[in-house]
């Protein structure tokens, strides 16, 4: 396994995985498939933008595609008074 934040890598065995992960790496497997990220990473700016452009793409489409929404009333109870 590797251990890898920023340029660092790291080749960790089983027993470190925590203190590192403590640390802020991501633990790596030998092949490169992420097995678990650190609880203190945080998101970069480049992919919170690649996902937002996701995001909106498909509520473009989603909305494009005229498929009408469930009004709910405010307590909560579908509206089913047949107006749009």
């Amino acid at each position: 396994m590797k251990a890898i934040k920023d340029n660092k890598v790291y080749t960790v065995d089983g027993s470190s995985v925590k203190d590192y992960l403590a640390r802020g790496y991501d633990i790596y497997e030998d092949n490169g498939k992420l097995i678990e990220r650190s609880p203190s990473s945080t998101v970069s700016r480049r992919e919170y933008d690649e996902l937002l452009a996701k995001y909106n793409a498909l509520a473009e489409k989603t909305a494009a595609d005229g498929t009408p929404k469930k009004k709910e009333k405010s307590g909560g109870e579908p509206d089913v008074s047949g107006s749009k």
